[in-house]
């Protein structure tokens, strides 16, 4: 199946223009499983016209950079079911941003070694976090797995690339869509 990553995002519906925003993705990984499949995301993020895209791992995430997303995807590989104990600091430490990141958008993957292996616990758990944060959560569009969020176990194959850049297409989509309303609502 050919990947369509067009957007079909109006322009700005208070002035008319195309909407920029910065989406940041945040990964732990150990075995570079979770690094690819963020790599792949930001693929289909970058298709999206007007859109930024950070790739960080969670040793390089600033706060800034997190406060400065209108979007932000989070991974990690599955732990005893749940996120990463190096994806849940970053998110413990950014805590007091919360009143910063409400009515952004939010959104997790995950990678594991077997194909039980958790994942989607695992994006639940990140999922969790970003409600606490007042985020609004989004899975990955139904022409993909329509599910929690994109995830993969074992080798990547050219089905988790698409489907991974659909995920990341729509997120920085849906990034552009909320943006202009959190500005018309703060002013």
């Amino acid at each position: 199946m050919p990947i369509r990553l067009e957007s079909s995002l109006p322009p700005d519906p208070f002035c008319g223009e195309l909407v920029h925003v910065n989406v940041l993705i945040i990964y732990h990984s150990k075995t570079g499983r979770t690094k690819a499949l963020a790599e792949e995301i930001a693929k289909g993020a970058g298709s999206v016209p007007g859109t930024e895209v950070l790739l960080r791992s969670v040793l390089e995430v600033t706060r800034q950079e997190f406060v400065a997303a209108d979007g932000v995807i989070a991974g990690s590989p599955v732990y005893f079911g749940t996120m990463s104990a190096e994806l849940k600091e970053v998110l413990d430490r950014f805590v007091g941003t919360r009143k910063k990141m409400e009515g952004k958008i939010g959104a997790a993957f995950a990678t594991s070694a077997f194909h039980t292996g958790g994942k989607e616990t695992t994006i639940m758990s990140i999922i969790q976090a970003f409600l606490i944060y007042g985020m609004v959560v989004a899975g990955d569009p139904l022409d993909a797995s329509g599910h929690y969020g994109v995830a993969y176990s074992g080798e990547m194959t050219d089905e988790v690339r698409d489907h991974a850049a659909r995920f990341g297409a729509r997120i920085a989509s849906m990034a552009a869509a909320l943006a202009p309303l959190r500005s018309h609502n703060a002013s």
